[in-house]
């Protein structure tokens, strides 16, 4: 497949919106629909049909589809997945319920660690043993393997994992166990080798066990949405988005659905590093905030952080530890259950909560009238009047200001003696400093001052909150792109054809073996580079990072390393770029303990045009407003009166100052008193603190 695709479509499916953009050469149509719990693939099919009405097309022109989903990530947080039986070495068969042994909450008498995935009467241990360097040490006990495959065949089960011990040094233990039991079995089986060939086990073992969980509905689904495509008239090839923010086949998706989990909000960190590109922005803080969730992200040169672990469905105030680890390449994120859907209420304290619980879309917020009682973040901003109950998703939804007041009385006002106003303004101001908190520990975790950044706001709810974050954050400047409303699914449009391929070996650089590096690294290079030519004939573009450590820590380090042969003279060149590295994340480096190569990564990806270049205005001529409505107003806590733009009768290098909202279809961005908004010449709105 070319990059010279005409006319392209993202679809992403979120926990409330499924959002649809076609581009048809350049210009974007878009809409958002309600994700339909029961048949994920209707939105999409009901998007694709508005969009191409819009632009006068046929669903037969489109020429890709490209799409990415929450599926994956809530039939794993819902435990909605298939009854998957684990196969593992014996000895180890407890290894995903005991964990780490770490504690998440260190003195919290009564903890509960998240139940396994797959509980213990589904997981079979075998015989059979690989050491540590990949040698065996006891041959596979292929008997008992027969025997775990008639016993399955005589149960319930929809898929199979399996997980042996240093498989990711060698997995013909793994592989010959495959094949074994599908001489029995016509079950999809996962093999922690391919899906997550890395080293330690509880990690590993738990993320072929998720693979296995969510694949049967994921291979189900995607099947079925190619299938209703093409009778839509729609055959063009489809594409899926990955947690590392690289496209795969949907054959690849099939086969390791487990790296869909965060393919959403990763289409939302392309989307955001590509509008700091197209501005020169160096430093930027992505914040991405849906309906059911709000996801932060920090940007260095125009590059999202990305990690090789990540944590699906923390259970404990969203504490690290707490949640079900997945071992895949992601783009690194903070995510916290912040949407315009997350439910409100009140503990035992007395205190304002508001989410993880979601409205979802099914029944929604109160103000949807469609079955919700309970107030959500979206019934609060309506009854401060950031929010048009008329002109909700372009007056696709009516919202009820009644029903709003009524659910924040009962749940929030009436509970704490608060008028209905003071209770909205308490749950949006809670809401607006646990996002602001996730960001300011985000950003230390990785060594940033969070006021350094200049925040890029998008999903359907971040405009509204995103000037009220940055006066938290002390933020002077914040941009609120066009397509905001539905930046993810832009953002799928703008990410390359990639792979990242991963092994662990550990390797000291006092035995440095250029022979065997370069032999792994072919390795890697052959694999990723294979995913990326299923999508592209174009250039391909390759990574090549080493996560290092010393002797004896728990973690490592990533260390970039150039893209050649490597010979016995460059253990001191490799040495000197994991010092240098360290003392970047520390400090300082250490002198005197061995250092180590734990992880090797290679990443291959399509080369994509640069976006051309705008330069940021800070002034401009200063807009009438065509209408005004009160809105609370933070600073002074009243109701001021707040100008109203429509943002497409706004050219650029207009200003509008604050007080004031600017409005479209898919959402609207409030300018807070301390700020005023400046309209770019592509259109993007920047706020910009006054005086600033």
């Amino acid at each position: 497949m070319s990059q010279s695709q005409d006319i392209r479509l993202g679809a992403d499916i979120g926990g409330t919106f499924t959002d649809i953009v076609l581009d048809v050469r350049g210009t974007l149509h878009s809409t958002k629909l309600l994700t339909t719990y029961a048949a994920p693939e209707q939105a999409i099919l009901d998007g694709i049909a508005q969009v191409t009405q819009e632009a006068g097309i046929e669903p037969a022109e489109i020429d890709i589809v490209i799409h990415g989903t929450t599926l994956a990530t809530n039939a794993l947080i819902e435990r909605r997945g298939a009854r998957t039986a684990f196969v593992t070495t014996k000895g180890f068969r407890d290894v995903i319920e005991m964990r780490t042994e770490n504690r998440f909450a260190q003195y919290d008498l009564n903890i509960e660690l998240p139940p396994p995935l797959i509980p213990r009467e589904d997981r079979f241990p075998v015989g059979g043993r690989i050491d540590a360097q990949g040698r065996e040490l006891a041959p596979l006990d292929e008997d008992a393997l027969r025997a775990i495959a008639r016993q399955n065949k005589a149960e319930d089960f929809g898929a199979i994992a399996i997980g042996f011990i240093h498989s990711y040094m060698n997995g013909t233990h793994e592989e010959r166990a495959r094949e074994i039991l599908a001489e029995t079995l016509d079950l999809p089986i996962s093999i922690s080798s391919e899906v997550s060939p890395q080293m330690r086990e509880f990690e590993r073992f738990n993320t072929v066990c998720a693979n296995a969980y969510v694949r049967p509905q994921m291979a189900s689904y995607l099947t079925r949405l190619q299938d209703r495509l093409k009778d839509l008239g729609a055959t063009c090839p489809v594409f899926m988005i990955h947690s590392g923010g690289g496209l795969i086949s949907v054959e690849t998706a099939s086969a390791f659905p487990v790296r869909l989990v965060e393919s959403g909000p990763a289409g939302g960190a392309i989307f955001a590093a590509d509008i700091a590109a197209r501005f020169g922005l160096v430093n930027v803080v992505s914040y991405d905030m849906g309906g059911t969730t709000a996801k932060i992200c920090l940007i260095d040169d125009y590059q999202p952080q990305t990690a090789r672990t990540f944590e699906v469905a923390r259970t404990y105030r969203f504490a690290k530890g707490s949640g079900m680890p997945v071992s895949i390449p992601v783009i690194e994120m903070i995510e916290i259950g912040a949407g315009g859907g997350s439910l409100a209420w009140v503990d035992a304290m007395g205190r304002i909560q508001t989410g993880p619980e979601s409205a979802g879309s099914e029944p929604g917020p109160a103000c949807y009238q469609r079955g919700g009682t309970r107030p959500a973040i979206t019934d609060a901003d309506l009854v401060l009047g950031k929010l048009d109950a008329e002109n909700f998703a372009g007056g696709k939804i009516k919202l009820s200001g009644e029903a709003a007041r009524t659910a924040i009385a009962q749940e929030v006002g009436d509970k704490l003696s608060l008028d209905t106003q003071s209770a909205a303004f308490g749950i949006v101001e809670v809401v607006d400093e646990n996002m602001a908190n996730a960001a300011r520990v985000h950003a230390v975790e990785n060594g940033k001052n969070i006021g350094d950044n200049v925040m890029i706001a998008f999903g359907g709810a971040a405009p509204l909150h995103a000037a009220r974050l940055c006066e938290k954050l002390g933020i002077d400047r914040c941009l609120v792109p066009q397509g905001a409303g539905v930046g993810s699914a832009i953002g799928f449009l703008k990410a390359p054809f990639g792979y990242e391929a991963l092994s662990s070996h550990v390797m000291p650089l006092s035995a440095f073996d250029a022979d065997l590096l370069n032999a792994e690294l072919d390795a890697l290079k052959s694999t990723a580079e294979s995913f990326v030519r299923s999508g592209t004939t174009g250039q391909i573009t390759r990574e090549v990072t080493a996560f290092m450590r010393y002797a004896g820590q728990g973690w490592e380090i990533p260390v970039p390393l150039p893209d050649r042969p490597f010979t016995a003279d460059d253990a001191g060149m490799i040495t000197e770029a994991f010092r240098t590295r360290y003392a970047q994340f520390f400090g300082r480096a250490v002198e005197g303990p061995e250092i180590e190569i734990v992880t090797w990564s290679v990443k291959a990806q399509d080369i994509r045009p640069a976006p051309d270049r705008v330069h940021l205005i800070a002034d401009g001529t200063t807009a009438k407003p065509a209408s005004q409505r009160a809105v609370f107003d933070p600073a002074s806590g009243t109701p001021l009166k707040t100008a109203i733009h429509a943002r497409d009768t706004l050219p650029p290098g207009t200003c509008v100052t604050g007080p004031a909202i600017i409005v479209e279809e898919e959402t609207s961005t409030v300018i807070t008193s301390p700020f005023d908004a400046v309209i770019q010449p592509d259109g993007t709105i920047l706020l910009i603190r006054k005086g600033a």
